[in-house]
């Protein structure tokens, strides 16, 4: 007994200990967060050091993410880098800004273009803006274009890809594990279904990607051209090979050439560069005055809460139920926009849509409470970002006016859903499943036998159900007849120039745009035009969960060498396609959800994730 007493002993103490040191753990994190303040921001150069994605709406910290051991990668909100150059211009501390872009992940050619025509706004108010790397591909270089000096690695390259490339296709693998994915659709062009039934494109969905893909390309000509015309950008971008022979296959040298960039050096003299425009400090990392861009943000941007016009915005897949920012949870959205609604403050509405759609369930909620704010005589505008096609493109046509950039890609109307059965798994592990039917549609949908007959014709009824009510939407929304609408919508993707031809968008225009508009319906003066953000206020769990998110980041995130970043990483597109067929085997539902759109944010791979490859791996 006194041995069973001396481990009992030994236990306690144990849980004490871990106990306490949880205790100091939590205290420790406390304390750092109460008393962390920013740096204070001085005479110097603003450091934009873009180590990440450029984003809408960044996802908050989750305790259960950062217990999980996912890569997290930086992301920067779109409105804070424009708000805080657009402070910039007229602040005489900054005396030039410093565009990063080694680390830079993209954000989209529409988001790139908002933030470009920022950057060329400090260049019109004098002050240098001066853009590095180690290689530049399409969203680098959009936003390099702006800056009045484009500098790069001597290893470095300027290889401009365009929109296109592969996607994976599940059919072959699907085949392999013996699942059947069960497709219900409606559009000939709604493609989403395709990865998980063929094995290659079909001719309707390259079609409707090519015409997709050369007007954004045109898009992105326009905007680099704007910013930069010495470029020679027709011939650099149709021949590389050849520009790059000419220059004796010295890449670096080849895009001096073709006026892509204008200095050819090393980080050392590029920091050099910045001390000579912001003054030197021997002490600071780089060795000139830097001001951080998180200070800068903390010192200059202030959180208005109490203006008349309530922005809310949906960004990421859209889903049922509540979801953390960065992903658009219906009853979330639509909560804060009812709670937005009970102050009799509020004037306006303009709805953000980044989103490729999802549940067609969720996304008609989020039109309910925008119809609920119509209702109140409130005007409500959309903004279109990179995407809002499908579910995202539903939330839009509750608006009284869209604006969209000729980059948006949108449309996309179109209903489908995707059962997989595991019949051929079954057989292949040598079992069977069996049962009675005291009706019809006992046991259905049958993910072991597979569906029977009416519950197939059950679904597909559900499926054109929900895509009459779409078209009648957007009908309605747009003053057309459904009929109309049924010709441009059958799953179809457009880029934003197409669509306010075709007449799914009013007009161009960003954020700045549908605010003014949202002012101008809702009569309200020059100096009464503030916004407030109908989102959940920071709080000092987030804080702190901030705090640990950001000694998890990926340091691997940066490209070790210009190869390296114009090839993408492969674990970021195993995730994407991971992410894609892990949405066919979360079971069955209905979505308004362009899946050809791409991501809205690179896909980053958690242990789920891996552990899932080590199975199919093992499969196999």
């Amino acid at each position: 007994m006194k041995f069973v007493r001396a481990i009992w002993k030994l236990l306690v103490g144990i849980k004490d200990a871990l106990v306490l040191l949880l205790l100091l753990l939590f205290f420790g994190l406390l304390y750092a967060g109460l008393s962390a303040r920013p740096d204070p921001v001085t005479d110097g150069v603003l450091a934009l050091e873009l180590d990440g994605t450029v984003v809408e709406q960044p996802a908050r910290a989750e305790l259960s993410e950062l217990a999980a051991g996912g890569n997290r990668l930086n992301e920067y909100r779109l409105r804070d880098l424009v708000a805080v150059l657009d402070e910039a211009r007229n602040d005489d501390r900054v005396k030039a800004v410093a565009l990063d872009l080694e680390g830079f992940l993209g954000g989209g050619q529409t988001a790139m273009s908002e933030l470009s025509d920022a950057l060329r706004r400090v260049r019109s108010a004098g002050k240098p803006v001066i853009a590095y790397s180690v290689g530049y591909t399409d969203d680098h270089y959009q936003l390099a274009a702006a800056a009045s000096e484009v500098w790069l690695h001597p290893l470095g390259l300027v290889a401009i890809a365009g929109p296109g490339g592969s996607n994976p296709y599940f059919k072959g693998l699907l085949d392999k594990l013996g699942v059947t994915a069960n497709v219900y659709r409606v559009g000939t062009y709604k493609a989403a279904v395709e990865p998980f039934t063929r094995n290659d494109m079909s001719p309707e969905a390259e079609q409707n990607y090519r015409a997709l893909g050369e007007a954004l390309l045109e898009s992105w000509r326009d905007d680099v051209r704007r910013a930069r015309p010495k470029a020679k950008l027709d011939a650099y971008v149709g021949n590389l090979p050849a520009v790059v022979d000419a220059a004796g296959g010295n890449l670096a040298r080849a895009a001096l050439n073709a006026g892509m960039i204008d200095k050819i050096a090393d980080r050392r003299a590029f920091e050099a560069r910045l001390a000579e425009l912001g003054g030197e400090d021997q002490d600071a990392f780089g060795g000139y005055k830097r001001i951080k861009l998180d200070s800068y943000i903390a010192d200059r941007i202030e959180r208005d809460d109490g203006g008349p016009i309530g922005v809310v915005t949906v960004a990421g897949m859209i889903v049922d139920g509540k979801a953390p920012e960065g992903t658009a949870g219906g009853e979330s959205i639509a909560r804060a926009i009812e709670k937005g609604l009970s102050d009799d403050g509020l004037k306006a509405l303009v709805v953000r849509v980044d989103s490729p759609g999802g549940s067609a369930l969720a996304s008609e909620q989020i039109r309910q409470a925008m119809l609920a704010a119509k209702a109140k005589k409130l005007p409500v505008i959309v903004s279109m970002g990179n995407v809002a096609a499908s579910g995202g493109y539903w939330v839009a046509a509750g608006a009284d006016y869209i604006f969209a950039e000729p980059s948006t890609i949108t449309g996309s109307i179109g209903v489908f859903g995707i059962l997989p059965s595991f019949q051929g798994s079954l057989e292949k592990l040598g079992m069977g499943a069996d049962g009675v039917k005291t009706t019809p549609l006992s046991g259905e949908p049958d993910l072991l036998k597979g569906p029977s007959p009416e519950a197939n014709r059950l679904i597909q009824s559900s499926v054109e159900s929900v895509y009459r009510h779409f078209l009648a939407i957007v009908a309605r929304s747009r003053g057309k007849p459904a009929v109309e609408i049924d010709r441009i919508a059958q799953g179809r993707v457009w880029d934003g120039g197409t669509a306010r031809q075709l007449g799914l968008v009013d007009g161009f225009g960003g954020m700045e745009e549908a605010i003014a508009k949202a002012a101008e319906l809702a009569k309200l003066g020059e100096g009464d035009r503030g916004v407030r953000y109908l989102e959940r206020p920071q709080s000092l769990t987030d804080s702190l969960l901030a705090m640990l998110a950001n000694e998890e980041l990926d340091d691997g995130t940066a490209p070790t060498d210009a190869f390296a970043m114009i090839g993408g990483s492969p674990a970021h597109e195993l995730a994407a396609a991971i992410s894609d067929l892990r949405s066919i085997l979360s079971g069955p539902r209905i979505q308004a959800r362009c899946l050809e759109c791409g991501p809205v944010a690179p896909a980053v791979l958690s242990r789920g994730d891996t552990g899932l490859l080590a199975l199919l791996a093992e499969w196999f």
